[in-house]
């Protein structure tokens, strides 16, 4: 299985931090996000990934080079302007083609047990599946709705004031069959909650949701008092060299 990284957001939130160093690149308690993410998929079996680029490209590749040195390979895809979470996948779609494929927001840090994500996928024979994250503040993330299984049922991209005071939200690592392609909008920006998920609800396609549980969880760097909390939340553990 192949998994694209999405790394090309300009971090706003965490200026001027990231006016020199691309959010992906923000060292959180020692390694920053895009490279704790790359050790998670390589220790999951995933060796071969994408990572899109648009802020600070070339600080991207000095960092990950060809990948050798992390144990995986690298294909870049560079966007002159950003095309969303969802256009990045379809700007890569020759390389993803073929077989099921990993979408991971690499900004932050994932903790996720992913041979259980890909089984619940297979089991259900969903078109997507998405880890789910549950949070206190839903407002501004995705938000599932889920039947009293593992069915996503509606999803609302950031409710803000309307949200109600905790939920299972999107944790930014989709399981997307190639079907999944048909419904991204071709050569534009667009976005996996605002435009594909409802999407592919509003066409009857089966959707999964992979609750997290002990020992799973995502790391938000969206903002200055994020960052502090990660680093007191990852400090002390051991970190790949």
């Amino acid at each position: 299985m192949r998994a694209l990284l999405l790394a090309a957001g300009l971090g706003t939130r965490l200026r001027p931090l990231t006016e020199s160093v691309p959010k992906c690149l923000v060292p959180v308690a020692g390694r920053p996000p895009l490279l704790r993410n790359i050790d998670w998929l390589r220790d999951s079996g995933v060796d071969h990934v994408a990572i899109n680029l648009h802020h600070l490209p070339e600080a991207v590749r000095g960092a990950v080079g060809d990948g050798s040195e992390l144990g995986v390979d690298v294909f870049y895809s560079y966007e002159p302007a950003l095309l969303g979470t969802s256009g990045a996948v379809w700007a890569c779609r020759d390389w993803l083609a073929g077989d099921a494929f990993l979408v991971v927001y690499a900004d932050n840090v994932v903790e996720c047990d992913l041979e259980r994500l890909v089984a619940l996928h297979r089991q259900t024979a969903a078109t997507l599946t998405m880890a789910l994250h549950f949070r206190d503040d839903v407002g501004g993330s995705g938000l599932a709705e889920l039947d009293s299984g593992f069915r996503i049922r509606a999803f609302v991209e950031k409710p803000g004031t309307s949200a109600p005071p905790g939920g299972w939200v999107n944790a930014g690592v989709l399981v997307c069959e190639p079907r999944v392609l048909e419904q991204i909008p071709p050569a534009r920006s667009s976005d996996f909650g605002r435009d594909v998920v409802p999407a592919l609800l509003a066409a009857g396609e089966l959707l999964s949701g992979y609750r997290m549980g002990a020992g799973e969880r995502v790391v938000w760097i969206d903002t200055p008092s994020d960052l502090a909390r990660a680093e007191e939340q990852l400090r002390g553990q051991a970190v790949p060299r």
